[in-house]
C-alpha cells in the first residue's frame, strides 16, 4: 500500500522551492506572532490558547492542508503527467495511499511542529496548552490531507475551493456560527485537544466520541472516493 517511487516524486513536487516557501510562510508568521505576544504581554495561558486556537488551528493548519493535499496529485492531473504514472504497474489504491501518507506527513511537519514551538514560546506549555493544540494539529492534518487530496482528484480548481473552505468555513463560520461548528474539522480536533488539556482553556462544541467518529469517517470516505475517482480517470486516460 506504499510505493517509495511515488512517495519520492510526491515529496519532490510538494517540497519544491516555491511550494516550500509557501508552506513555511504561515508557520514562520505564527512563531513571529507568538514571540511578539510573549514580549508584549508575558506568559498567559488564555492568550496562548486564543492564539493557537484562533490562528494555528483555524487558519494555518487548513491552509497547509490545502497546499499539501491538493499539491500531492492536483498538478499531475492538470498537466496530464498522471496518465504516465497510471500506466505503470502500480495499483491505484497504492498511488492514493502513498500520496495521502506524504500529504499527511508534510501537513504534520509544517503545522504541528510550529504549533508546538509557538505554544512553548507563548506560555511554556502551561496547562498543557501547547501539547493539546499540537495533538489537535496532528489529528486535523490527517483529515485535511484526505479531504484536499480528494478535492485535487475531482476538480481543476481544487486550490481555490480548498482555500474558500479553509478561510470561509473553518476560519470564519467554523469559529463564529454555532451550527457550522459541528461540521468543522477544527472543532473536531479541538475536542481531542480538550481531552488532552483536561482544563477549561481549550473547548469544543463537539463531544470527543462524535469528533473521533467524524474525523475517522471523513478520512476513510475521502480516501476511498479519491481512489474511485482515480480509477475513473485511468479509464478516461486509456480511452
Amino acid at each position: 500500500m506504499y510505493d517509495p517511487t511515488v512517495a519520492r516524486l510526491t515529496y519532490r513536487a510538494l517540497l519544491g522551492r516555491r511550494r516550500a516557501l509557501i508552506l513555511g510562510a504561515l508557520p514562520l508568521l505564527l512563531i513571529t506572532i507568538s514571540l511578539a505576544v510573549r514580549a508584549l504581554s508575558g506568559a498567559d495561558d488564555q492568550t496562548a490558547a486564543d492564539v493557537l486556537g484562533g490562528f494555528a488551528l483555524a487558519t494555518m493548519v487548513p491552509i497547509i492542508g490545502v497546499i499539501a493535499g491538493t499539491g500531492a496529485i492536483g498538478p499531475e492531473i492538470d498537466d496530464g503527467s498522471v496518465v504516465y504514472l497510471l500506466s505503470k504497474p502500480i495499483k491505484r489504491p497504492t498511488i492514493i495511499y502513498t500520496k495521502l501518507i506524504v500529504a499527511i506527513a508534510v501537513t504534520m511537519v509544517f503545522s504541528a511542529v510550529p504549533t508546538l514551538i509557538a505554544g512553548f514560546v507563548l506560555n511554556g506549555n502551561g496547562q498543557q496548552v501547547a501539547v493539546a493544540h499540537t495533538v489537535a494539529a496532528l489529528v486535523a492534518s490527517i483529515a485535511y490531507a484526505a479531504m484536499f487530496l480528494l478535492l485535487g482528484t475531482v476538480s481543476r480548481h481544487a486550490v481555490v475551493l480548498g482555500l474558500v473552505y479553509a478561510l470561509v468555513w473553518e476560519a470564519l463560520f467554523g469559529s463564529l456560527v454555532p451550527g457550522a461548528r459541528t461540521l468543522s474539522v477544527q472543532q473536531w480536533s479541538l475536542a481531542v485537544a480538550q481531552k488532552v488539556s483536561g482544563g477549561d482553556l481549550v473547548t469544543s462544541d463537539v463531544g470527543l466520541t462524535t469528533a473521533t467518529v467524524l474525523l475517522a469517517a471523513v478520512t476513510v470516505l475521502a480516501t476511498w472516493y479519491a481512489g474511485r475517482k482515480l480509477r475513473t480517470l485511468t479509464l478516461a486516460g486509456e480511452e
